[in-house]
């Protein structure tokens, strides 16, 4: 029997935005010479800390306590959110699928994300209009492959678990769907997800 798809559920980071902290580690080398090296090196050894501020274990005031002082005072906090979101660009050719999904599933956003990369990285993009709920981590209390990350978007839906679909690029997070009895596509790239999506007649 085919199955029937009602939802399409997406990942944010490295699916539709992805992401370099990179381009943060070169923007703080231009404040002070070696500073972007020194933070990116050891937020990347404390990524224990990003996990708790994703799930709001820390929040907005802690977190950038903590990360003034990793940037030796160097940076105001609004600096500092700045160069800390600066780091993502859209990826066109997965979101303009959405609005041609957008005519026949209901469209839901699931994310590990932050206040700070919210209100500075990615809430203007305009894909995001399409979107009938945003699921964030940091709203939620928990993250992917967390149940209640996937819970939280069948609360919204209504619908039994079967007819959703999740895309996400961290294989873990997709078989954290199928787990919830969802079918997930671990993403890889646009052509495959299109061929991905073809094969279910999704599109």
């Amino acid at each position: 029997m085919e199955r029937k798809y009602s939802v399409i559920v997406f990942d944010l980071g490295r699916v539709l935005i992805p992401f370099d902290y990179g381009i943060t580690r070169k923007k703080m080398n231009g404040v002070s010479e070696g500073l972007g090296d020194k933070f990116v090196d050891r937020y990347e050894t404390n990524y224990d800390l990003h996990r708790k501020f994703e799930k709001n274990d820390l929040s907005v005031d802690e977190f950038l306590d903590i990360m003034i002082e990793w940037t030796e005072n160097k940076l105001t906090r609004e600096e500092f959110c700045k160069l800390y979101s600066e780091l993502f660009w859209e990826n066109t050719d997965v979101t303009a699928l959405i609005p041609k999904l957008k005519e026949k599933y209901k469209i839901v956003l699931l994310s590990n994300t932050n206040e700070i990369h919210k209100e500075y990285g990615w809430k203007n993009y305009e894909f995001l209009k399409y979107f009938d709920k945003l699921v964030l981590s940091h709203e939620v209390g928990a993250y992917k492959p967390e149940a209640k990350m996937y819970e939280s978007v069948m609360e919204f839906t209504q619908l039994p678990p079967e007819e959703h679909i999740f895309i996400d690029d961290v294989a873990e997070y997709a078989e954290g769907a199928r787990k919830m009895g969802w079918d997930a596509i671990h993403f890889v790239g646009y052509e495959n997800l299109v061929e991905e999506f073809e094969k279910r007649k999704i599109l």
